[in-house]
């Protein structure tokens, strides 16, 4: 006689198992009782003076950036915008992701990446494959040069992001939901970028090769194939490490259900990946430049310097054809400065429409302390290596250049030295169980 197995009820004995089931088979067999899923919080009320300020600051800045500057700036604004919201929503992380990887062993976060940096290629790919623009802007690949300054940046970076709790995407998006004590990490950022441009002249020569593109060496299609089969492999590694070293966390059911998840709840981690991947293809798609965050931060810091009375665009770095070409510049047609002032306002938006923006009072120094530091060494860092965790390492790996892999590489390194650091600013490290985000 074959057994079937039955639904259970809530008077069913848990321990019952057919009488002509094996004891090996029974242990696969056997029911468990029905235990309903954990409740949703309660979603907090809308803050209605941040959400409509926000709201209002994106679209009268659009406005205002298509009236002066044309349709190109406002339209990368808004992306921008997209990005924030997305960032807020799904939570994607990029500094927590690494982290738990390294100190517990959960690779939810860097599969989540391999989602993230496989959509791209593919869009990349098309894209670039294709010569596919707008605004007359010929899409172009984002490939950096291999050396010194790239291991050394990319490490600095790992170091920094550690201390200071949030990558370049994340201090954003952080600044923009209302937390206060991320300021210390953004005003850091900008400090070491400006550090950097100043000391320019003792890191321009160091040793370097040439960039090396995939689609140089085998074209689009087999650039596309061999990112991606490098990402299949890094997602079977992250997955047996997890399996052997900690269960995977049980993740907070979303504060809001339906189509009102959209903008009052949490997202999964894999729609943050495929919306971001769509937004940042359509940054190169109109610009012509990938997405890229942080040399925004060294023109916001050499404006502030011009504001004081200082001169910096006598400094070597900013006499550069292109550097002095962006300094000379309005912030509002930067590519980057747009795309960053949006992805703070669409944050914003997000965290005024969920309940959960306000203002954090009450910093520990050690906090400031650690956030400062932190914030300076990823603005060397980032500047060194030319590029962060979106402009080396998401831009980077998605054009198919291994500039991106090897930053990867390095950062993660800086990550294993940084939660080592954390323990002197009295910064705890994740522990079984912790979310990613």
């Amino acid at each position: 006689m074959t057994a079937t197995p039955t639904a259970t009820t809530g008077n069913t004995d848990p321990t019952d198992t057919p009488p002509d089931v094996s004891p090996a088979l029974a242990l696969k067999w056997r029911p468990t009782l029905s235990v309903p899923p954990p409740r949703a919080p309660a979603a907090e009320p809308v803050r209605w003076w941040p959400l409509g300020v926000a709201l209002m600051g994106a679209l009268g800045l659009a406005a205002f950036v298509w009236s002066e500057h044309g349709a190109l700036p406002a339209v990368l604004l808004l992306l921008g915008t997209g990005l924030g919201f997305t960032l807020f929503h799904s939570r994607f992380g990029f500094t927590s992701a690494w982290r738990q990887f390294l100190a517990v062993g959960n690779g939810t976060g860097l599969r989540a990446h391999a989602v993230l940096l496989g959509t791209t290629a593919t869009l990349f790919t098309l894209v670039l494959g294709t010569g596919t623009g707008l605004f007359g802007n010929e899409p172009a690949p984002s490939a950096g040069p291999i050396g010194i300054a790239l291991f050394a940046g990319a490490f600095l970076f790992g170091i920094g992001m550690q201390l200071g709790g949030a990558c370049a995407s994340g201090t954003l998006f952080a600044v923009g939901s209302g937390q206060s004590a991320i300021l210390i990490t953004l005003f850091g950022f900008i400090v070491g970028s400006v550090i950097y441009s100043a000391a320019w002249p003792l890191v321009a020569d160091l040793p370097a090769v040439p960039p090396v593109l995939l689609s140089d060496h085998v074209g689009w299609g087999g650039s596309w194939l061999v990112t991606v089969a490098a990402l299949v492999a890094l997602v079977v590694i992250t997955r047996a490490v997890q399996n052997r070293r900690v269960p995977p966390p049980v993740g907070a059911p979303p504060s809001a259900e339906g189509l009102l998840r959209i903008v009052r709840g949490s997202w999964p981690l894999l729609v943050g990946a495929l919306v971001l991947a769509v937004l940042g293809a359509a940054v190169l798609t109109v610009s012509g430049g990938a997405w890229g965050i942080t040399s925004a931060f060294n023109l916001w810091g050499a404006k502030a310097l011009q504001l004081v009375g200082l001169q910096p665009e006598t400094w070597a770095f900013w006499s550069q054809p292109g550097q002095a070409e962006q300094l000379a510049g309005p912030v509002l047609q930067d590519k980057n400065s747009l795309t960053n002032i949006g992805i703070i306002l669409g944050a914003a938006v997000a965290a005024g429409a969920a309940g959960t923006w306000k203002l954090h009072s009450g910093l520990s120094w050690k906090l400031v302390a650690a956030g400062l530091v932190g914030g300076v060494l990823m603005g060397i860092g980032a500047r060194l290596a030319g590029g962060c965790n979106i402009g080396a390492y998401l831009a980077g790996i998605g054009s198919g250049s291994l500039h991106g892999w090897l930053w990867a590489v390095f950062a993660l390194a800086g990550t294993w030295a940084g939660l080592r650091a954390r323990t002197l600013f009295g910064l705890g490290v994740p522990k079984p169980g912790d979310s990613v985000c």
